[in-house]
């Protein structure tokens, strides 16, 4: 039969077949039955289900990729004419070979008035090595899409004509980014999270190591048993795995810890000094923002705590404390980043790349040369 929907649209097959795409029926009239309704399209995602095989399986069968079997083709196919499911421009896209188009995908941090250094070295060192290698490149802020479900995001990528996209800032609470990587429909690098498949890589330094070495350092020069450790967000990889570093120089070194979160906020680590310092021997914050606002705070109460921080940003050269901090070159990283994904467009499989990090105090005289 012939169903009329309002809006012009027209539904050819059996009645049964209609309903299970539509819901909310809201009017019947005449000898037609003319509905208001919301379609429920089928899917790729919805395909791979019925199939039970993974969506990039069900991209594989579309595009007549030649490493699937037959019994997972046939499969595949029969469920793709039973859903009456029609391939879109995503399939058509991501099978083209001629798109080298990489996505950077950046979360801003929107919660300081600090000029947000780490990102901008991040975007700096991509585009160079995208530029030597002759990829193209453009970048997309995580508040652009955030609120897109998985599918949104593939056909938005999709019309991007991107083939890989380099995440950075992904944390655990993420569900829709980790579904979108664990979908395989674009080769991914993730910065540091702990992410690797066949279409995936992880880079990054060791946060652990790295927290562990810069707190030893300044602990050992202070001779301090009594520390105020002031963590990232919560969530976050790298809060995580610079968190475990400090338990295990903890336990190693018999310290007595206070842990408090500062969600990489110098205005909070400014606070939870002001409240805890007086009583501890050294201060140990996640992130140079936050050693900053210790080390203010530190000073508005005219005591002296040794402090240190993490990144090595710029701007922990201004602040004429020269405290010791972890350099990890963030343009470098980015740049490994952009040579992994070249590295997995070439049909490689995704692996974890481990990169070196410095100890430094941040000296005026260094950074304005």
């Amino acid at each position: 039969m012939i169903i009329k929907l309002l809006g012009g649209i027209v539904f050819l097959g059996k009645e049964n077949d209609f309903l299970k795409t539509a819901y909310n029926i809201l009017a019947v009239s005449g000898s037609e039955k003319y509905y208001k309704y919301e379609v429920k399209m089928v899917s790729i995602k919805d395909v791979a289900k019925e199939a039970g095989v993974a969506i990039s399986t069900v991209s594989k069968v579309l595009n007549n990729y030649p490493n699937v079997s037959d019994d997972t083709r046939q499969k595949v196919m029969e469920v793709v004419e039973r859903l009456g499911f029609v391939p879109n421009a995503v399939a058509a896209t991501l099978s083209s070979k001629n798109s080298g188009r990489i996505a950077l995908l950046i979360k801003l941090n929107v919660e300081t008035q600090a000029i947000d250094e780490i990102d901008m070295q991040y975007i700096a060192g991509a585009i160079s090595k995208a530029q030597e290698l002759q990829l193209d490149v453009i970048t997309i802020f995580f508040s652009m899409i955030e609120s897109m479900s998985l599918e949104e995001m593939i056909r938005y990528f999709a019309s991007q004509s991107v083939r890989g996209i380099i995440i950075y800032g992904m944390s655990s609470k993420d569900k829709v980014l980790h579904s979108l990587v664990d979908s395989q429909m674009f080769k991914t690098v993730v910065i540091d999270a702990p992410q690797v498949s066949t279409s995936c890589s992880c880079v990054g330094i060791d946060h652990a190591k790295a927290q562990y070495d810069v707190a030893k350092k300044t602990i050992k020069e202070n001779n301090c048993k009594k520390v105020l450790y002031i963590s990232g967000k919560k969530n976050g990889y790298v809060t995580d795995k610079r968190l475990q570093g400090m338990k295990k120089l903890q336990e190693e070194m018999g310290l007595k810890v206070l842990i408090r979160d500062g969600d990489f906020s110098e205005l909070k680590a400014r606070q939870i000094t002001m409240r805890y310092a007086r009583n501890k021997d050294v201060v140990v914050c996640a992130s140079d923002l936050m050693a900053i606002g210790a080390m203010k705070a530190l000073i508005e109460m005219d005591i002296f705590r040794p402090v240190c921080g993490f990144d090595g940003i710029i701007l922990m050269g201004y602040v004429g404390k020269q405290m010791n901090t972890v350099r990890q070159d963030f343009a470098s990283v980015s740049s490994k980043a952009v040579e992994e994904m070249e590295r997995l467009l070439s049909g490689e499989s995704g692996r974890s790349v481990v990169l070196p990090h410095e100890l430094v105090r941040m000296k005026y005289e260094e950074i304005i040369r």
